[in-house]
């Protein structure tokens, strides 16, 4: 099941995510992402009338979540979002990435947005691959973009217009 997340959803989301940033390279964020901060983020983005979306088990414990927020500041990029989507670990490669994914698709969709854009660390094959299934370009590619571990990391844009 797929629902909205809520501010209580926050340490769930966090025991997913911090592994995430504190142990690989899929994020450039170099610190762990507090329990208020997240609960801050889904505020925010609920509020800015952007998807938080968290993807439940069975026993409805939270096992993924996505979202998306404005690519760039500016009038001149509001149709243009960014999106974020982690899966635990024991659940990757089950199909709830692709529906979480198709879920803040049709919800970007909906409010006209144009088009989603993933931003992807250059040696993650892996969700570069599952971006190209999902019909995910690559549009860009920045060298040594990102920092982290004591290396520099490209930075791949995958990129899908929503209404092509």
């Amino acid at each position: 099941m797929i629902r909205d997340s809520r501010p209580d959803d926050a340490p769930a989301i966090a025991a997913i995510w911090n592994p995430v940033i504190r142990d690989t390279t899929i994020t450039f964020w170099p610190t762990e992402r507090s329990v208020d901060e997240i609960a801050a983020i889904i505020s925010h983005r609920q509020a800015a009338n952007r998807a938080h979306l968290v993807a439940l088990d069975d026993a409805g414990q939270v096992i993924g979540f996505a979202s998306y927020d404005q690519f760039r500041g500016g009038l001149g990029y509001a149709r243009s979002m960014e999106h974020t989507i982690q899966v635990a670990r024991d659940f990757r490669g089950s199909g709830i990435g692709c529906a979480l994914m198709g879920a803040i698709e049709r919800h970007a969709r909906a409010r006209g947005h144009r088009v989603m854009i993933g931003a992807v660390t250059g040696t993650n094959a892996a969700s570069i691959a599952f971006h190209a299934r999902l019909g995910y370009s690559e549009w860009g590619r920045v060298p040594a973009a990102g920092w982290k571990f004591g290396e520099f990391h490209d930075l791949v844009l995958m990129g899908k217009d929503l209404f092509a």
